[in-house]
């Protein structure tokens, strides 16, 4: 294995012709090793050696090159390449320089000028940075189902990311496709989500017409947030996870326990849970009163 093979090797397996150039390979030497099956042909100037596997890391890598110049993995391609998602898009998502055009229908493509500070380079290969792919992850995992969006931006903000970073990556970067959107959840995100949860959930309520609830119930030296105060059935509303802390959540449990203790039955629901689950949260407040 001579060094363009390691080379290869290091990257995936995936070699461009100016990487080839750049390492010494002369053009017609290039030609040679894809006539006598040495290298296979991709794409358009992008080659693999003869045998390797093409991986998932390696698809990434090859649409990010076809794209040419300025290319860099974007979206829920750049959030799985950076690890903030266990299993790769079902197709990639690039971002190229506004004035340059490519079309492939198995890429997803957006052209805009991503500033210098939000590009970064993971494994040899240009990403958006971590708090704008955090965004438009974000963004495109609510349109495809809502509270997708909302639950993978609290995870990145429990483990990787915070708020202040988000913010100034959205401020960096207007106009971008989804920014009204990625500003909403990052006023919710801002606020933990415990007064829009609330809302939410009332609203499914009274979509359900159920009826004989109350807000803000007094017992045990606690404050309920939604009580059946006939059905002793208590409704707790939890905000993101990232903006509870260990005080708060050993209180919420000294609570929940009092409660229960006191004949309550108490149900939890997070914000998540009500924009992705509607039916089951208003299921299991049934179920609860029918006891």
């Amino acid at each position: 294995m001579d060094e363009l093979d390691r080379f290869a090797g290091r990257h995936d397996g995936v070699i461009s012709r100016a990487q080839a150039l750049a390492l010494g390979l002369s053009s017609t030497a290039l030609e040679r090793r894809v006539s006598a099956g040495r290298w296979t042909r991709m794409a358009s100037g992008i080659y693999m050696p003869a045998g390797q596997p093409v991986t998932q890391q390696a698809m990434v890598r090859i649409a990010v090159l076809r794209c040419g110049r300025g290319a860099l993995a974007s979206g829920p391609t750049a959030a799985w390449w950076l690890g903030l998602l266990e299993r790769p898009p079902a197709h990639s998502w690039v971002t190229i320089p506004r004035g340059r055009r490519y079309r492939d229908r198995s890429v997803t493509v957006r052209r805009r000028d991503v500033p210098a500070v939000d590009v970064a380079v993971a494994r040899d290969l240009r990403v958006t940075g971590l708090a704008l792919t955090v965004l438009e992850t974000a963004v495109i995992l609510e349109e495809a189902r809502p509270g997708d969006g909302t639950q993978f931006l609290d995870r990145a903000l429990q483990t990787r990311t915070s708020l202040d970073r988000l913010q100034s990556a959205h401020a960096r970067n207007p106009g971008r496709i989804g920014s009204p959107r990625a500003a909403a959840m990052l006023v919710h995100a801002s606020t933990g989500g415990e007064s829009e949860a609330e809302r939410i959930f009332l609203r499914l309520l009274r979509t359900f017409r159920i009826t004989g609830w109350e807000c803000a119930v007094r017992s045990c030296g606690y404050v309920i947030d939604v009580a059946f105060v006939d059905r002793r059935v208590a409704i707790e509303i939890d905000g993101w996870a990232y903006h509870r802390t260990a005080e708060r959540m050993a209180h919420d449990a000294v609570r929940q326990n009092a409660l229960v203790n006191d004949g309550w039955t108490v149900l939890r629901f997070t914000y998540h849970r009500l924009i992705r689950e509607p039916d089951a949260v208003i299921a299991e407040v049934r179920r609860a009163l029918r006891r």
